[in-house]
C-alpha cells in the first residue's frame, strides 16, 4: 500500500472541473464589458435626450438599460466565482437572454401596435427570438440536471 492520500468522489469532482474553463472566461470577460457598455450608451442615449420623452420611450430605455446592468451583473458574478458552477452560469444567461427578448418583443409589439403599423412583424421576429431563448433554457436546466445527476452518482448523496 502507499502512503499517498486517497481522494474523495468530491475532490476528484473540484481537481477535475476547472473553476472556470477557457470558454467561460471569455464569455464572462465578453459580457462584463459589453454590459457596462451597454449601459453608458443606454443610459447616456437616455440622458441626452431633449424634452420629455413620453412614457413608452421610457420604459424602453429602462428596460434596454436594465439588461445591460444585468449582463455586466452577470459577468462579474462569472469572473469572481470560484467553484464548479455545475453549469448555473448557463442557466442565468438563459433566463436574461429570455426575459429580455420577452420584454423587447412586448414593447416592439405595443409601439407597432400604437403606431397603426400592426404587430403582425414584430411578433413573428420576437417570437423567433424568444423561441430560441426558450430552447437555451430548456437546454441549460438539461444540462445543469445531467451535471448535478453525475456529481451525485459520484459522491453518493441524494438528490435533492
Amino acid at each position: 500500500m502507499t502512503d499517498e492520500p486517497r481522494l474523495s468522489a468530491q475532490d476528484m469532482i473540484e481537481h477535475l472541473a476547472a473553476v472556470l474553463a477557457p470558454r467561460n472566461r471569455i464569455r464572462a470577460v465578453a459580457a462584463l464589458p459589453a454590459g457596462v457598455a451597454g449601459t453608458v450608451f443606454v443610459g447616456t442615449l437616455w440622458w441626452t435626450e431633449p424634452g420629455p420623452l413620453p412614457g413608452r420611450t421610457q420604459l424602453a430605455f429602462a428596460l434596454f438599460t436594465g439588461f445591460c446592468v444585468a449582463w455586466a451583473a452577470y459577468g462579474g458574478w462569472l469572473l469572481t466565482r470560484r467553484v464548479p458552477l455545475f453549469a448555473t452560469d448557463q442557466v442565468i444567461a438563459a433566463w436574461i437572454g429570455l426575459a429580455a427578448s420577452l420584454a423587447t418583443t412586448a414593447v416592439v409589439a405595443v409601439m407597432a401596435v400604437q403606431r397603426g403599423t400592426g404587430a403582425g412583424l414584430a411578433l413573428a421576429v420576437g417570437g423567433l427570438f424568444v423561441a430560441v431563448a426558450l430552447a437555451l433554457a430548456v437546454r441549460a436546466h438539461a444540462r445543469r440536471a445531467a451535471l448535478l445527476r453525475r456529481m451525485h452518482e459520484l459522491t453518493g448523496q441524494e438528490e435533492r
